[in-house]
């Protein structure tokens, strides 16, 4: 479930999200798909410059965003992918990495989870997301098709240690 994972700090859009998170959490429970969390924080901010889990602390701390701590490994590790792929975390950052990640493994689910994402970020940001062409769209989509990306199988924890370009070249997005 891709789409769901969103980190926009945008103040206009930040309840609906977290209203949004939290109907998602609710429903993965009772799924029993919800992990306990994931993302270590202190782990990846003691790290040394350059790796990928260090840089994933800094992307977080520049940007004031926390760790996702609840819900399914996928959401919890949504802000991996920003830092993989150099896409942002505002809302122009956000639709390209839900078009990179529907490319690296397109559903229907995924599909209609991203629709009402992005529109809910089109609403709330049409000024910015104007400013997004739909090439742009489609080179994030093309780039997850291309590589060897799987958010559902891959472990970034095992990978925090690692230079990020060398994690960047283990799912061909160099």
């Amino acid at each position: 479930m891709n789409m769901m994972m969103l980190a926009i700090a945008a103040s206009q859009t930040k309840p609906n999200l977290d209203k949004f998170l939290h109907q998602l959490d609710q429903i993965t429970e009772s799924q029993g798909l919800n992990v306990p969390p994931i993302v270590n924080i202190d782990k990846m901010r003691s790290l040394p410059q350059g790796t990928f889990g260090r840089i994933w602390a800094d992307l977080l701390d520049a940007n004031h965003l926390q760790p996702f701590t609840t819900g399914t490994r996928r959401k919890q590790l949504h802000d991996g992918v920003h830092v993989l792929t150099g896409y942002g975390t505002d809302p122009i950052g956000e639709i390209e990495a839900q078009a990179f990640l529907l490319g690296a493994k397109f559903t229907i689910f995924n599909l209609m989870l991203g629709l009402g994402l992005l529109r809910m970020i089109a609403q709330n940001h049409q000024t910015q997301t104007h400013q997004v062409s739909w090439e742009r769209i489609w080179q994030a989509y093309q780039r997850g098709v291309n590589s060897q990306f799987d958010p559902d199988t891959w472990q970034p924890e095992l990978l925090w240690h690692l230079p990020l370009q060398e994690v960047q070249a283990l799912f061909a997005l160099v």
